[in-house]
């Protein structure tokens, strides 16, 4: 699981993402999961940085889900019209 810093803004993005990228490909699930629920001070950088992780993903053949992206981030993504881009996990159905 990757997880989010607690501020993630245009200042902190490229060396955000190369960490996150870095550990994306190391993941041997086809899903990335990223845990965004440290994530308190944020700008459109931070969906910018999601974005790039799934489609870095998504040339690597993995998928990408975001928990815990906190409700303004999230309505920022609607707002550019992305949100279903980043998708929040799959529930694993217990037997």
């Amino acid at each position: 699981m990757l997880v989010l810093p607690a501020e993630l803004t245009s200042a902190q993005a490229q060396p955000c993402l190369n960490m996150l990228l870095k550990a994306a490909r190391a993941e041997s699930s086809d899903e990335v999961l990223v845990d965004a629920t440290a994530l308190v001070k944020f700008d459109s950088s931070a969906l910018a940085v999601l974005l790039e992780c799934r489609r870095q993903g998504f040339h690597d053949g993995k998928t990408l889900a975001v928990q815990g992206l906190a409700p303004r981030l999230r309505e920022l993504a609607e707002l550019y019209g992305v949100s279903a881009l980043l998708p929040e996990p799959k529930l694993a159905l217990s037997a």
